[in-house]
């Protein structure tokens, strides 16, 4: 039996009404990407949406719109997928990671209040919180904003991030490109912040094959957004007439096409995910060297984006991973640390020990075959074939 690692759910609606675009004059912006906005807003709960070509793009414009210049620096999580971060780097910023919590893999509100303290009040106290090569000669920036990552599904505690941002004048920018669908004490994650930003991938919840959308309740972030997005154009400008430095990051309308389906269906695969969870669960729960997902209490909805074991010692995550791959069955490490990534290693002088939650997390998170089409017999046989993986 082949196991994909992961696989996109789509039906006869998709393929028809991608077929539907080609025979229409848009195939840039137009009206199934003005459709597909309007329910992603709806059903985020935000005033705007703005489709863009990824969710690393929708990350970039957030940070140009938060106001981040050369020597600014942005709080964020160095266990993520590493757009997290490169898209403060974009705009000549600086990250500043602080770790995370062991349960969920999310960023540690207590240590982003303290960092932030420390950023405010400069000197030493600021000194200890920024990348190793840059300790002796810190930036000249401000620090600007959060960025917190809502890690595999699951919503970061969000409201003592707002609290500190709100106390120090930051804005939120809300990583949610995982977690579409998710609920964080009963609200819908996406524009619980200041923007949020929404990837539709073929691993994601839906997907419109590359994609993304960031979702705001600001009228002037909307509107920057637009125009970010299409050249620096605005929505008033003469032809070929730029008001600012733009981007080439428009959503086409065959993937918005895509995407307006996939959000008809919206609740239905979100569910299928969460009964493939569900499967897995039952039928690792209790497994000595198996550690579970935890989902604590104000995830009030989980939106299950990937299915995330650990492996525990004296087992090995890369052996176990290696047999199973062996027998068939593929498996990724989430998330090896951004700061331990070759490109920050050499830029930042990072190295092991900087992180030592997210550094624990690296070495046992186990990523295990995962989508909404998958059958009870494919959980059946990765999991027979994981506890077989963990006796060498």
């Amino acid at each position: 039996m082949s196991i994909p690692m992961s696989s996109p759910d789509l039906t006869a609606a998709e393929i028809a009404a991608v077929n539907d675009v080609v025979s229409t004059r848009y195939l840039s912006i137009g009206p199934k990407l003005t459709a597909f906005e309007e329910a992603i807003a709806a059903y985020a709960g935000a005033a705007h949406a703005v489709g863009v070509n990824s969710g690393s793009s929708g990350l970039h414009l957030a940070v140009i719109a938060a106001g981040v210049a050369p020597g600014d620096t942005v709080i964020t999580t160095p266990f993520s997928f590493i757009a997290s971060s490169n898209c403060v780097l974009y705009q000549q910023g600086v990250p500043v990671f602080v770790d995370v919590d062991r349960r969920t893999g999310n960023i540690d509100p207590a240590l982003v209040a303290q960092a932030a303290s420390d950023l405010a009040e400069g000197g030493s106290a600021a000194r200890q919180w920024l990348p190793p090569a840059l300790r002796n000669s810190p930036p000249a920036g401000a620090l600007r904003a959060i960025l917190p990552v809502d890690a595999f599904g699951q919503p970061a505690d969000l409201d003592p991030l707002l609290a500190t941002a709100r106390q120090h004048g930051l804005k939120t920018i809300c990583d949610t490109c995982e977690s579409l669908g998710a609920h964080y004490k009963g609200r819908p994650v996406g524009a619980l912040g200041d923007v949020g930003v929404f990837a539709f991938y073929p691993n994601k919840q839906i997907t419109t094959g590359e994609g993304g959308m960031i979702v705001t309740n600001d009228d002037g972030w909307d509107a920057l957004f637009r125009s970010l997005r299409n050249q620096g154009r605005d929505v008033f400008d003469a032809w070929l007439n730029h008001t600012r430095l733009g981007y080439n990051y428009r959503l086409d309308e065959l993937s918005a096409a895509l995407g307006l389906v996939q959000m008809q269906r919206i609740d239905e695969l979100i569910a299928k995910r969460a009964q493939v969870a569900a499967w897995y669960n039952q039928r690792l729960a209790g497994l000595d060297l198996i550690e579970t997902p935890t989902t604590v209490p104000q995830t009030t909805r989980m939106s299950w984006f990937v299915y995330v074991v650990r492996i525990l010692p004296p087992a090995s995550r890369d052996d176990v991973m290696a047999r199973l791959a062996e027998r068939g069955i593929p498996g990724r490490p989430y998330f090896t640390p951004i700061h331990l990534q070759p490109f920050y290693r050499e830029r930042f002088g990072y190295g092991e020990g900087c992180y030592p939650v997210t550094e624990w997390l690296g070495r046992v998170s186990l990523a295990l075959p995962f989508s909404s089409v998958m059958t009870e017999a494919q959980v059946d046989t990765v999991c027979k074939e994981l506890v077989s993986a963990l006796v060498p």
